[in-house]
């Protein structure tokens, strides 16, 4: 990973991803907040979704445990994933035990984390992407730029000429978007009807039944989960929700944050296999993959309550400028700065918890009340205390000041000294090397004649 300075740096270069991200988010903030002051009990409703999200993760091993004993009991067969290089193999095996050279996609951030798709190209599988964005990153060889819209940073046009270079070859597709996205239809139909194994991800698994919750906005789901031979979901340990009732609050708070919508246009629901009904074989993979030393975390645990709506991207300020693939992760934005370095680990990803402002903004719309920036400090501490060099000169300088600022008598002595020119407090403008990184982007106050000690002693 370049780390999100670097990163950055090359996409604030593009100005039409800019322009693109910055119509599109504007756009969606603006649906939200229409859709939400619909709902008179919305914050009873964010209440309600956050207490269930606490209790699901209180209660992780019992909720895992009723899982799997539901699915087993509909005929589902269940698998648990310590990591990427697991699930990837109970996938591969699946396929390869029903002959299945190809298999179709619902949309997945859980598969996308995995790298599940180049793991299967390894073993001569062929992943095809059905979500309309998905399939423009799958074809353009680029990677998610967004949560909920994963070509956030292309335009109709660049679309048009990408499809004209691939799925649409030799043809003429107009302007108009309907055409457009017809190119993609016919290119997915055949898939829906001939490919006969599926992968999805889960919105949601409820313990008390057994079931399966995936929504979406384009039916491609429902063709994936309906139409194969054989279906092989692969979720996040936590997503699971303990009773059925849950949904009524979750299917409340989740469209409306995510798409803007009342409902979702198409939410399907399944519970094992049914002799004529779907697919002849269900698979659950339960994905750990970070997840349990997430959970570990008192403070940053709480990353893991969220439910994918994406409204803290469109809020924050810093990602509607520099756009998701700054973030190197399938999880950009505020949520991005705290999951991924946790589900990776902070040495893998250190610059992360910096991606994100501190304004609070991703917690106001939070549809699970997150609190996006005590974990964000609470992380910033962890990188310092646990991936810095202690022996470093930063390190070393901010251990003097601090001990500085740790005694009142100290800094006073300071405050005097620098308006001599003389001390630490007179050098933090940047002119001493070792904290010229950190004073880029911060300053103190000129030390006044009279400080307010000196002027209440005096008085």
């Amino acid at each position: 990973m370049k780390g999100f300075p670097a990163a950055a740096h090359e996409t604030l270069q593009d100005a039409q991803l800019r322009r693109n991200i910055g119509k599109a988010t504007s756009t969606i903030r603006a649906k939200r907040e229409h859709a939400v002051a619909e709902v008179p009990d919305w914050e009873a409703l964010r209440d309600a979704g956050a207490a269930i999200k606490a209790r699901a993760m209180a209660t992780l091993p019992e909720q895992l445990e009723r899982l799997e004993a539901s699915v087993t009991r509909a005929g589902g067969v269940v698998h648990w994933a310590r990591d990427a290089a697991e699930a990837n193999a109970i996938v591969a095996g699946i396929a390869h035990g029903h002959g299945a050279r190809q298999l179709i996609k619902v949309k997945s951030l859980a598969t996308d984390e995995i790298g599940m798709n180049d793991a299967l190209a390894e073993e001569g599988i062929e992943a095809i992407e059905t979500d309309l964005a998905e399939l423009i990153i799958q074809l353009a060889h680029e990677h998610s730029s967004h949560i909920l819209v994963p070509a956030i940073h292309k335009n109709r046009a660049e679309i048009r000429t990408l499809f004209e270079r691939t799925i649409a070859t030799g043809e003429h597709l107009g302007w108009e978007a309907k055409d457009i996205a017809e190119a993609a239809r016919r290119h997915l139909r055949e898939k829906f009807l001939t490919v006969p194994m599926a992968t999805s991800g889960a919105n949601f698994g409820i313990a008390e039944t057994g079931t399966i919750c995936v929504v979406e906005s384009e039916g491609n789901g429902r063709m994936c989960t309906t139409l194969p031979e054989v279906l092989v979901t692969v979720m996040g340990i936590e997503k699971v929700l303990p009773e059925w009732r849950d949904l009524e609050v979750f299917l409340q708070l989740l469209p409306r944050s995510s798409t803007a919508e009342r409902m979702n246009p198409y939410t399907s629901l399944w519970t094992g296999v049914r002799d004529g009904d779907g697919p002849r074989e269900f698979h659950l993979i339960l994905l750990d993959n970070g997840r349990t030393d997430v959970l570990a975390d008192e403070v940053g645990r709480q990353a893991l309550h969220c439910i994918r709506c994406s409204a803290c991207l469109n809020e924050c300020p810093v990602y509607t400028r520099v756009g998701g693939q700054a973030y190197e992760s399938v999880y950009p934005g505020p949520i991005g700065a705290i999951l991924t370095p946790q589900l990776r680990g902070l040495g893998e990803a250190p610059t992360l918890p910096w991606a994100s402002s501190l304004c609070g903004a991703c917690y106001e719309v939070c549809p699970v009340k997150i609190d996006i920036p005590s974990v964000l400090i609470h992380l910033r501490a962890r990188v310092v205390k646990e991936e810095k060099s202690h022996a470093s000169p930063e390190h070393l300088a901010m251990a003097a000041i601090g001990k500085m600022f740790a005694s009142p008598k100290r800094y006073e002595r300071a405050q005097r000294l620098a308006k001599l020119g003389r001390g630490p407090l007179a050098h933090l403008g940047g002119s001493v090397p070792i904290l010229s990184g950190w004073t880029a982007m911060r300053d103190l106050p000129d030390i006044p004649d009279q400080t307010f000690r000196d002027w209440w002693r005096a008085r």
